[in-house]
């Protein structure tokens, strides 16, 4: 499928503007989220708590999934990146708490860092909405 056959769907953050990328884009029977992060506008949620930084970004990206009409069952992978290795069983946590009943194929990385030092984890999913 071309990228004129493609939907996106932007988030308002602010760094979709000024890096030029959408949120999430269903292509064919895909809907792939982007790099999503604990923002909610201006306002990082779960400073210094990675559980909870894990929840609200896989929050943020499950409602951009919302726009196309699917949720959590539609699923089929997940992408954690984190800042720190000492966060991987509270990230985890939280992954299994919404995910447990999808069991979608998972990857988690350890990076240097993200745009702005207070973000834990950033979160990217794939999922499918084919018959």
């Amino acid at each position: 499928m071309t990228s004129e056959g493609a939907r996106r769907v932007q988030s308002g953050s602010p760094w979709e503007e000024s890096f030029g990328f959408a949120r999430a884009v269903a292509a064919g029977d895909r809907v792939l989220v982007g790099g999503t992060t604990p923002f909610k506008g201006t306002v990082l949620y779960g400073e210094g708590d990675p559980y909870e930084q894990t929840r609200v970004a896989f929050g943020n990206a499950l409602e951009a999934l919302k726009e196309f009409g699917l949720g959590i069952e539609s699923v089929i992978r997940t992408r954690m990146y984190l800042s720190h290795v000492r966060d991987v069983d509270e990230a985890g946590r939280a992954h299994k708490e919404l995910f447990d009943s999808v069991r979608p194929v998972s990857t988690l990385l350890v990076v240097e860092g993200f745009v702005d030092p207070r973000i834990l984890v950033e979160v990217e999913l794939e999922a499918f909405r084919g018959a």
